[in-house]
């Protein structure tokens, strides 16, 4: 599982901008971006404060099915089908 991905696919499903995440966890908007985009690893304290402020436990965070689309996947599923 890519952290990076999950957190942002969680936080765009409930419309949350990386500052605003930043601002109501306590944690800096490039920090959040940069584990995003892969660039910085994450320690459990401060993954813990991302999902609490999602509202999400630990446990649902890594609980994920693997055919379970990532953001933007289906879009792009439709946009390859179209090629044809």
């Amino acid at each position: 599982m890519n952290v990076g991905k999950r957190i942002t696919a969680l936080r765009e499903a409930r419309g949350i901008t990386t500052n605003r995440l930043a601002n109501l966890c306590g944690l800096s908007q490039s920090f959040i971006r940069s584990v995003e985009l892969g660039e910085k690893g994450i320690t459990v304290e401060s993954l813990n404060l991302i999902c609490d402020t999602l509202k999400i436990s630990l446990k649902d965070f890594f609980d994920v099915p693997e055919d379970t689309p990532v953001a933007g996947q289906e879009e792009l599923i439709h946009m390859i089908e179209d090629l044809n």
